[in-house]
């Protein structure tokens, strides 16, 4: 493929990225993609078909910060980037993982030069520019002896108009902004906990993301003033490519968990985000790390966040009840979650 320039626009599928504006467009419709999400896939997009590096993606995308956990921060963006194509880790027609390795881009890829434009002919006399058009009338009326009254210039005035227009728009901004900082939180009665995407490149490893997915859903069901939606309706949306604000009406509740989960041998991670349904704005996010024997307490600690962060009532035997630690046999455990992961596949069914 020929050098990606500062202008060109790539295309692959129904995707276009201009690499000038930064803009994603799916059937000529602009997408959203975020900063680090969109930059992944620039330089991903720089070299189709080729593995490139977590190392090389770390440097070109986070070369001046400094956080202690890359490997979680490229995964989420991953993640993100992945959404908003409509791909997936599992059965991937865009972005494939190779675990420990990096990632490559393995549709068909093709460069549009943005700067190519039709030649446009030379104008006629009777569509000359106004300049020209008007000097060519003065030499017709004043070869008539007539004169041409030279029009009043509005540059000054205009400026003025666009300046007033330009203040007047700020004060209301600041006015809006203000408001929105004085304005109280919404009031967080119901929310929805969604699948859990498993970050583990393994679709073997489904089952673990569904077990996280129904002990989070258990935990915060202990709570007795918020309502949260079962399992079984939640279950519906896994790998559902809809916009969250239209996944919490249909579902009617204030919030949503969205998250993922990473395993590594006997290491676990859990990520949560708790989001406003109604302004799709992130209230809270956080990741818990630990081993499989403390999975049951990592997701209390979890549940125990989510409930102070959207202060809710939560009485003493609730809050004894989340705080609750519990330590379990991890071959046990991983049993457990095996079998109710195939018990439910088998009754959908039958």
């Amino acid at each position: 493929m020929e050098p990606l320039r500062p202008n060109s626009v790539v295309r692959f599928g129904t995707f276009e990225v201009s690499l000038q504006s930064g803009e994603v467009r799916k059937s000529g419709l602009r997408i959203r993609v975020q900063q680090q999400p969109l930059k992944l896939l620039e330089v991903l997009l720089e070299h189709p078909g080729e593995v490139v590096t977590r190392e090389e993606l770390r440097s070109r995308v986070w070369p001046s910060e400094s956080f202690g956990d890359f490997d979680q921060a490229l995964n989420i963006a991953i993640g993100k980037l992945r959404s908003a194509l409509g791909d997936s880790a599992e059965n991937p027609r865009f972005i494939e993982t190779l675990p420990k390795r990096g990632y490559r881009f393995i549709a068909d890829v093709s460069v549009i030069d943005a700067e190519v434009r039709p030649n446009k002919p030379e104008p006629l006399a009777g569509d000359l520019p106004g300049a020209e058009r008007k000097a060519e009338l003065g030499d017709k009326f004043q070869g008539a002896g007539l004169t041409v009254a030279p029009k009043r210039r509005l540059w000054p005035m205009r400026r003025i108009f666009i300046a007033l227009g330009l203040i007047l728009s700020l004060l209301i901004l600041s006015v809006w902004l203000l408001r929105s900082r004085g304005r109280a939180p919404t009031e967080i009665r119901s929310l929805a906990v969604l699948p859990l995407e498993n970050l583990s490149g393994d679709a073997s490893q489904n089952y673990f993301a569904d077990g996280m997915t129904d002990e989070l859903i258990t935990d915060l069901a202990q709570i007795s003033a918020l309502r949260v939606i079962s399992r079984t309706s939640v279950m519906a949306y896994k790998g559902a490519r809809k916009p969250l604000p239209e996944i919490a009406r249909e579902l009617n509740v204030d919030a949503v968990i969205e998250g993922s989960v990473l395993r590594s041998g006997d290491q676990v991670r859990i990520t949560a985000q708790l989001i406003e349904a109604s302004t799709d704005r992130h209230l809270w996010s956080q990741s818990y790390d630990g081993e499989l024997r403390d999975t049951l307490a990592l997701q209390s600690r979890v549940a125990s966040a989510i409930a102070e962060q959207i202060r809710i009532n939560v009485t003493p035997q609730e809050q004894a009840a989340l705080k609750n630690i519990k330590v379990v046999n991890p071959e046990a455990y991983e049993s457990y979650l095996k079998g109710r992961y195939f018990w439910t596949k088998l009754r959908r069914t039958v």
